[in-house]
C-alpha cells in the first residue's frame, strides 16, 4: 500500500514563511530584483534551508502563487444548475478583482497567451478539474473541451494581467465566462 505521509509541520511552516517573505518582497520590488539573501533574511531562515525546499526563486514564486490557481478553478466552478450564459458567477468577478495586490508577480510568472510557469500550473489544474467534471457528466469530447477551457482561461487571464485586454474585473469575468459557456455548449 502506498500512502502519502503527512507533511512535517516544521517544513510546512518554513515554506509558509518563505512564501510570505516572497510576497512581501514582491510588494516592494519586481521578482527579477528579489535576491535569495534578502528573502531568507526576511523569512528568518538560512540560505541552505531555502534550497532544501526550493530549487530557486521561480519555484518559490510559483508555490507562493499556487493559491491563485486554486482560486481560479474554484471561481470557474462556483455555480450550480444551469449556468447563466451572459453573466459570470460573482466568484469569478471577485477572483479577477482580487489579483491587483500581486498583479506584477503574476505577470512575471504568467506570460501573455497563458504560458510561463504559473500558466502551466493553471492549465494543468484547470484542465484536470474540467475533464473530471465533463467525464462525470458523460459529456462528449471531454478531453478536447477540457483542454480548450484551460487554454482559453489561462490565455485570457494572462492577456488581461498584461494589459492586452481593456476591461475591468466584472467585464472580463463576463467575457471569459461567455467564451467558456460557448465551449461547453459547442460539443
Amino acid at each position: 500500500m502506498n500512502r502519502e505521509r503527512p507533511e512535517d509541520p516544521r517544513a510546512a511552516r518554513t515554506r509558509a514563511r518563505l512564501r510570505r517573505a516572497l510576497l512581501d518582497e514582491c510588494a516592494e520590488r519586481p521578482l527579477s530584483e528579489v535576491g535569495v539573501a534578502a528573502l531568507v533574511r526576511r523569512a528568518g531562515v538560512g540560505r541552505a534551508t531555502f534550497y532544501v525546499h526550493y530549487d530557486g526563486l521561480e519555484a518559490l514564486a510559483v508555490d507562493a502563487c499556487a493559491d491563485v490557481v486554486r482560486e481560479a478553478v474554484e471561481a470557474l466552478h462556483a455555480w450550480r444548475g444551469r449556468p447563466d450564459p451572459v453573466h459570470a458567477p460573482p466568484a469569478l468577478a471577485e477572483f479577477f478583482a482580487s489579483l491587483a495586490p500581486h498583479a506584477a508577480l503574476y505577470r512575471a510568472l504568467l506570460a501573455p497567451g497563458g504560458g510561463g510557469p504559473l500558466g502551466r500550473v493553471l492549465h494543468r489544474d484547470l484542465r484536470a478539474h474540467s475533464l473530471r467534471e465533463r467525464e462525470l457528466a458523460g459529456a462528449a469530447d471531454a478531453p478536447l473541451v477540457a483542454s480548450a477551457v484551460a487554454a482559453t482561461f489561462a490565455g485570457v487571464l494572462a492577456d488581461w494581467l498584461h494589459g492586452l485586454l481593456d476591461a475591468g474585473p466584472e467585464e472580463i469575468a463576463d467575457q471569459v465566462w461567455q467564451l467558456l459557456v460557448a465551449l461547453h455548449a459547442s460539443r
